[in-house]
């Protein structure tokens, strides 16, 4: 029982969905996320990316958290034969979602935010907050889906200084499947529509343990911007491995 409180109070300070390797449901779990990419020769460089994830399940509500960061550094040698070091992508991401059960627990009411600072993106920063109906269609021992949806309003700023910050429609799904005690998959999806921009999310990912608590993951990300200047992609894509330790 002490451990059961204790893993509660830290779970309010942080935690997407993590699911157990075992039927009963947790009160809190939580992983740490860390992928190392070095490579040398014409040009060489250093990708460093880590996240914590974590899920809190309460009598009366069904909390998700998500942190993330990611960054690269380049070294190219120059015409004068001297070597240039540069950094090429810096981005930070974090987002919380609470659902407040309903009287069918599958029912939920919920609130998000989020908030995200990519340097070499269109924009300084993005932030998001949400609110509407969330429902879990489908959870046993194998598949779990659900899904959000709500009005909202956007805070964006551009790297010009331009704000386009309005009202938004934001719907999401999160989807897991467990392949069998040792593997994982899952996928996320979230679309946030307003007036001057439609920001979209997707993450696929495929995780298989190793030994006790230590998995590795093979990920996917998508991200896409409809509203950007002629010189930047609409679209990112981010392609991981990483090592995975489960705390709780």
């Amino acid at each position: 029982m002490k451990k059961q409180v204790l893993a509660s109070l830290i779970a309010v300070s942080l935690s997407p969905a993590v699911f157990a390797q075992d039927d009963e449901v947790k009160p809190f779990t939580m992983e740490g996320e860390l992928g190392f990419i070095s490579t040398s020769g014409n040009t060489e460089t250093t990708s460093i990316s880590a996240g914590i994830q974590a899920h809190q399940e309460l009598e009366s509500w069904s909390n998700d958290y998500i942190l993330k960061g990611l960054y690269k550094q380049e070294t190219v040698e120059g015409d004068d034969g001297e070597d240039i070091e540069f950094t090429s992508a810096q981005k930070f991401f974090g987002s919380a979602q609470g659902n407040y059960k309903l009287e069918n627990p599958d029912n939920r009411l919920f609130g998000f935010a989020s908030y995200e600072d990519d340097r070499f993106s269109n924009f300084n920063y993005q932030s998001t907050i949400a609110a509407g109906w969330n429902q879990k269609v489908l959870e046993n021992k194998r598949h779990t889906l659900e899904y959000s949806i709500g009005p909202g309003y956007s805070f964006i700023e551009t790297q010009d200084g331009e704000n386009l910050d309005s009202v938004i429609v934001r719907a999401s799904s999160a989807y897991s499947w467990k392949i069998s005690d040792t593997a994982k998959f899952t996928q996320t999806v979230s679309t946030e529509v307003g007036s001057d921009n439609t920001k979209s999310r997707a993450e696929s990912a495929l995780t298989a343990t190793i030994s006790g608590n230590l998995s590795m993951r093979l990920s996917f990300k998508l991200d896409h911007n409809t509203n950007v200047e002629d010189d930047v992609e609409k679209l990112d894509t981010e392609t991981a491995v990483s090592l995975v330790y489960n705390f709780f």
